[in-house]
């Protein structure tokens, strides 16, 4: 006697799950001024943002940990951050960098005017 199984199809209709899924990694960017010129920002990830915020943990006074976070920040957001040495950012002006890390954390979803 033999007994046919049915074995289901697997389908590959759940386009959501795919779609979601080829996304991981994927940055959002745009452009922004800095010193007059036109850089590419990314968007922060989760776990971007999670290190910030660990890093920015009682550092209110100290401004060299201040300073350090926001050299994190601008490591991580812009297009070819993470090439800059500290003595790099130590040769741009100071309100320049805090616009554009600033920027970055509005950019996103970080502090007053998230995400736009």
């Amino acid at each position: 006697m033999t007994s046919k199984l049915n074995i289901p199809k697997i389908s590959k209709d759940n386009k959501m799950a795919e779609g979601i899924k080829s996304l991981v990694g994927r940055k959002m960017t745009k452009s922004v001024k800095f010193m007059g010129e036109d850089i590419k920002i990314s968007k922060l990830s989760v776990s971007e943002v999670l290190e910030i915020q660990e890093k920015a943990k009682g550092i209110e006074g100290n401004e060299e940990a201040s300073f350090d976070v926001l050299r994190t920040v601008i490591r991580s957001a812009v297009d070819g951050g993470e090439d800059l040495s500290d003595q790099d950012f130590d040769t741009f002006p100071m309100d320049e960098l805090t616009k554009l890390s600033n920027e970055i954390m509005k950019f996103s979803g970080i502090g007053q005017e998230a995400g736009k």
